[in-house]
């Protein structure tokens, strides 16, 4: 809270709140995005899904880490260069802005609500571990002040603010995780082999060989592969995220950040191989899933087996840290998208006064936006929050990244083809979410009550991202739009070069 309220003081314009004012270096930035990034999902749910299902859960961790490269070499450098605060600068460049804007932020508001409910849920679950409450109605309070928190960070911080948090907390997660990986590795002599073959032994030979959780079948198969396709190429397309690459003055900044997280994230996920096994080997799976947080507990009840009431505080403490940064990062990203592309650009038609009213408009949609993931989040309590992660990269990868690749490297495109591609993404992935087993039809899901799943997969990636980059395509084909080519050389210019980009403010 400190730092926040010390960063808030320089919060006047909308590119200090949206932006940071542009004034942070690219390993800052780095470390800010590895902050944004290993979320609840990246600490709580993959460490649990490894415990649990060994093998198949490590898949989380390379899916999420190879998508950086994604990140890296197709939409970073060039993004920061086209765009000024949000995707939907960039997608409306050179199209006709207000539908295109407007699709664009819904887009966003719709991957943040996915994203937000997974961190929501990990919030329950980790303070429900750590206070030992077990009533769901204590649980929701906890998820309700968890929201209030984050609000609160977001009003007052703005980017800068929020910067701040996720650098602290990059850095406490990390040490966190180190300390208990080399404390894990140490009781088995620094022998991974010793380590896994202990948890096999506790667990159950099937950890150490694929399908534990996906199971041998030609349906688990595609699941899996669906659920690896969304988290590749779901990174590229989280408004978060892309968020990010804002903050820095240059396009060669950018490229460093994306590289300091790569190394930063990369790290990280090695760290989880060994505490997802040393949960699986030290406290055993029945506890890990009979414990109030579920398979979210298990790096909380890894740090208590073997550190005492002491580190369990600690690493819960850096969890919790972990939340609300990257809840603060969700929540300003997705008011941002409101209030410069709706407010500002479509409702306003980009007469509006820059220092005040917009941002006034972005502080009171972060409100509403904590509200409502407040309470999605108290619905969710319970569920795997890597799985609720993965929901969110399959709309990602299906509403933002085909719309992004066809604006930046295809001349043809244009406004239908972007509404098409956008809206058609975003519908086909949330109707076969709500139809998948995921959602209803079995003891997993969530409402075990209902079955309403005709769609046979969980992660509806592998059919809705070829769908939506179909529908691009269609749109642009059968679209009466003229395809402004003046527009699409300053783009290209632009994009590659940096010339007449945004830059850094110096206050």
């Amino acid at each position: 809270m400190v730092v926040v309220f010390r960063a808030s003081r320089n919060t006047k314009t909308a590119a200090d709140y949206y932006a940071g004012g542009r004034a942070f270096t690219g390993p800052q930035n780095g470390v800010a995005i590895a902050g944004d990034y290993l979320s609840a999902a990246s600490f709580l749910g993959i460490a649990g899904a490894i415990a649990v299902y060994g093998y198949d859960g490590f898949l989380y961790s390379i899916g999420f880490l190879v998508a950086w490269l994604v990140a890296l070499l197709l939409v970073a450098e060039l993004l920061r260069n086209t765009g000024k605060y949000t995707m939907g600068d960039v997608l409306s460049f050179r199209m006709r802005e207000r539908p295109v804007r407007t699709a664009a932020s819904l887009s966003t508001l719709a991957v943040s609500f996915f994203y937000l409910l997974a961190q929501m849920a990990g919030a329950g679950g980790l303070v429900a571990l750590l206070l030992g409450i077990t009533s769901k109605s204590g649980q929701a309070l906890v998820i309700a002040v968890v929201g209030a928190l984050m609000i609160v960070y977001v009003l007052v911080g703005g980017m800068k603010g929020t910067t701040w948090v996720q650098i602290i907390k990059a850095a406490l997660l990390i040490a966190g995780a180190l300390v208990m990986t080399v404390w894990v590795l140490a009781m088995y002599g620094f022998n991974l082999s010793g380590l896994l073959g202990h948890a096999a032994e506790v667990a159950g030979p099937s950890v150490l060989d694929p399908g534990a959780q996906y199971g041998t079948s030609e349906t688990s198969k595609l699941d899996f592969v669906s659920l690896g396709i969304a988290l590749v190429l779901g990174t590229a397309g989280l408004p978060h995220v892309l968020m990010r690459f804002y903050t820095v003055p240059t396009a060669k900044e950018a490229r460093r950040s994306v590289v300091w997280a790569i190394w930063l994230i990369g790290l990280f996920y090695l760290f989880t191989l060994v505490l997802g096994y040393g949960a699986g080997a030290l406290v055993g799976p029945e506890a890990i899933k009979d414990a109030p947080g579920g398979v979210n507990s298990a790096a909380p009840l890894l740090a208590l087996q073997i550190g005492g009431p002491l580190l369990l505080g600690f690493i819960a403490a850096v969890a919790f840290a972990t939340i609300l940064a990257v809840v603060a990062g969700l929540t300003i990203t997705a008011s941002a998208s409101f209030a410069h592309d709706i407010y500002a650009n479509v409702i306003k038609k980009g007469k509006v006064d820059d220092k005040n009213q917009e941002v006034k408009v972005a502080r009171i949609t972060a409100v509403v936006i904590g509200i409502v993931s407040i309470l999605g989040g108290i619905a969710a309590n319970g569920q795997n929050v890597a799985f609720l992660v993965a929901l969110a990269f399959a709309v990602a990868a299906s509403a933002n990244l085909p719309t992004l690749l066809y604006s930046l490297f295809w001349k043809r495109f244009n406004t239908t083809g972007a509404l098409w591609s956008i809206y058609g993404g975003l519908a086909v992935t949330i109707l076969l979410i709500v139809f998948s087993p995921a959602v209803t039809g079995s003891e997993s899901a969530m409402f075990p009550s209902l079955d309403i799943a005709w769609f046979p997969l969980k992660n509806p990636g592998l059919i809705s991202i070829p769908v939506s980059f179909l529908l691009g395509y269609l749109g642009t084909i059968f679209g009466k739009d003229k395809v402004n080519e003046a527009k699409y050389a300053e783009m290209e210019v632009r994009s590659l070069t940096g010339a007449g980009a945004e830059k850094a403010i110096s206050h």
